[in-house]
């Protein structure tokens, strides 16, 4: 019997990231119609605080509405930065496609993969906190 790496285990949703055509419309929307805390506001992007998650919105106005589609570009599950390493072993094991990383970003260790219906997830080891100490 092949001996393989213990699944990961997440310590629970770190954020999720959404594609929007306009971001000031949509800061309407997350903001108060949601009730989301804004945190920093960028040229194209914002980061929004909801209880214990965060969202981040990225304007993209040329994207068409089709695949990609605006809407959900990820979603990142927070991951202890001694239990990042071994996560990723434990894709390439199981051979997930892996789209990007592991590389340190924003203000943690990353690594972006898909489900096997395409859709992008990310193990994340930082915090809203961290990010915006780097991020301008």
């Amino acid at each position: 019997m092949d001996q393989q790496a213990a699944a990961p285990r997440t310590k629970g949703f770190s954020h999720v990231t959404i594609d929007v055509s306009n971001l000031r419309k949509s800061l309407e929307f997350y903001v108060h119609t949601l009730g989301m805390r804004l945190v920093h506001q960028g040229r194209r992007d914002a980061y929004l605080e909801w209880g214990t998650a965060w969202v981040c919105l990225q304007e993209r106005p040329d994207m068409p509405p089709q695949s990609p589609q605006l809407g959900v570009d990820h979603v990142a599950f927070y991951i202890a930065p001694e239990e990042f390493h071994a996560a990723v072993e434990t894709l390439r094991q199981a051979k997930i496609p892996i789209v990007r990383g592991p590389v340190e970003r924003g203000g943690g260790w990353t690594v972006n993969f898909l489900d096997p219906d395409g859709t992008q997830l990310e193990f994340h080891t930082g915090t809203l906190a961290e990010r915006m100490k780097v991020w301008t």
